[in-house]
Protein backbone atom coordinates (compact mmCIF):
# COMPACT_ATOMS: atom_id res chain seq x y z
CA UNK A 1 0.00 0.00 0.00
CA UNK A 2 1.44 3.34 -1.03
CA UNK A 3 0.13 6.51 0.60
CA UNK A 4 0.93 10.15 1.15
CA UNK A 5 0.74 11.45 4.70
CA UNK A 6 0.29 15.17 5.21
CA UNK A 7 0.65 16.81 8.60
CA UNK A 8 3.14 18.92 10.50
CA UNK A 9 6.38 16.90 10.89
CA UNK A 10 4.87 14.00 8.92
CA UNK A 11 8.24 12.38 8.15
CA UNK A 12 9.33 12.39 11.79
CA UNK A 13 5.94 11.21 13.03
CA UNK A 14 5.80 8.37 10.52
CA UNK A 15 9.36 7.29 11.31
CA UNK A 16 8.48 7.13 15.01
CA UNK A 17 5.47 4.94 14.17
CA UNK A 18 7.60 2.67 11.96
CA UNK A 19 10.46 2.27 14.45
CA UNK A 20 14.16 1.77 13.86
CA UNK A 21 15.22 0.12 10.59
CA UNK A 22 16.72 -2.75 12.55
CA UNK A 23 13.75 -4.40 14.26
CA UNK A 24 16.03 -5.49 17.12
CA UNK A 25 16.57 -1.78 17.88
CA UNK A 26 12.96 -0.72 17.36
CA UNK A 27 10.82 0.31 20.32
CA UNK A 28 7.94 -1.87 21.48
CA UNK A 29 4.68 -1.01 19.75
CA UNK A 30 6.29 0.12 16.49
CA UNK A 31 5.47 -1.50 13.16
CA UNK A 32 8.98 -2.84 12.66
CA UNK A 33 9.27 -4.24 16.18
CA UNK A 34 6.00 -6.07 15.76
CA UNK A 35 6.19 -7.24 12.13
CA UNK A 36 9.74 -7.00 10.71
CA UNK A 37 11.81 -10.14 10.30
CA UNK A 38 15.17 -8.42 9.67
CA UNK A 39 16.71 -5.20 8.35
CA UNK A 40 16.18 -6.47 4.80
CA UNK A 41 12.61 -7.65 5.48
CA UNK A 42 11.56 -4.75 7.64
CA UNK A 43 7.87 -4.73 6.63
CA UNK A 44 7.50 -0.99 5.98
CA UNK A 45 9.23 1.86 4.17
CA UNK A 46 8.99 5.56 4.80
CA UNK A 47 10.81 8.59 3.48
CA UNK A 48 13.75 9.78 5.55
CA UNK A 49 13.34 13.47 4.72
CA UNK A 50 10.92 15.91 3.13
CA UNK A 51 13.14 16.03 0.04
CA UNK A 52 13.10 12.25 -0.35
CA UNK A 53 9.35 12.25 0.24
CA UNK A 54 8.85 14.57 -2.73
CA UNK A 55 10.94 12.28 -4.96
CA UNK A 56 9.06 9.19 -3.82
CA UNK A 57 5.65 10.84 -4.14
CA UNK A 58 6.49 11.88 -7.71
CA UNK A 59 7.66 8.33 -8.48
CA UNK A 60 4.47 6.64 -7.27
CA UNK A 61 1.77 9.24 -7.98
CA UNK A 62 0.66 11.34 -10.88
CA UNK A 63 -0.12 14.93 -9.88
CA UNK A 64 -3.80 14.35 -10.70
CA UNK A 65 -3.97 11.63 -8.04
CA UNK A 66 -2.93 13.91 -5.20
CA UNK A 67 -5.74 15.74 -3.43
Amino acid sequence: VVMILEKENAVLGNRELMGATNPNDAEEGTIRKQFALSIEANSVHGSDSAETAIEEINYFFDESEIL
